[in-house]
C-alpha cells in the first residue's frame, strides 16, 4: 500500500538554519531517500517552497484566490514522500527514519493513499485501450 508521509515543521526555524546544518540535514534525508529506492519503495518525493510563495483557493459561498498560505498553523508543510509499505507501521518506522535524519521539532503525518485504478473512473474518462 501506498503511504504519504507529509513533512511539518516551522518554516521560520527551518529558514535559520546555517547552510553546514541545512546540508548535513539534507546528506541524512538523501541516506533515506537512497535507502527506500534501493528497496523500490520510493514514490514521489517533494521539498516544497516556502509558503510566501504559495497561493490559495479559499472555499465558500464565493471562492476567492488569495497570495500565500491561509492556513493557520504554528507548522507549514514543507514537503512529502511517497512510499509503498507492507503495513501502516513499516510507514511510521520509514517516518522515523525522516525524523531521525531531520533532528529538531516538527512532526510527520502519515496517510494511506487512495489508489485508484482505471475502472473506478466514469466511462469518459477512461484511457484509450
Amino acid at each position: 500500500m501506498l503511504y504519504a508521509i507529509l513533512c511539518y515543521n516551522s518554516e521560520e526555524a527551518v529558514g535559520a538554519w546555517s547552510k553546514d546544518y541545512h546540508d548535513q540535514t539534507m546528506t541524512r534525508l538523501y541516506a533515506v531517500n537512497d535507502k527506500l529506492a534501493k528497496e523500490g519503495r520510493l514514490g514521489p518525493v517533494a521539498r516544497l517552497l516556502p509558503t510566501t510563495a504559495a497561493t490559495t483557493l479559499r472555499k465558500g459561498r464565493e471562492e476567492m484566490v488569495i497570495d500565500g498560505p491561509f492556513a493557520e498553523t504554528k507548522e507549514q508543510l514543507l514537503g512529502f514522500y511517497v512510499i509503498d509499505c507492507a503495513s501502516l507501521d513499516t510507514a511510521i518506522e520509514t517516518a522515523r527514519e525522516l525524523a531521525k535524519a531531520n533532528p529538531g521539532t516538527g512532526s510527520y503525518e502519515i496517510r494511506p493513499v487512495a489508489e485508484f485504478h482505471p475502472s473506478q473512473l466514469p466511462d469518459a474518462k477512461k484511457p484509450a485501450a
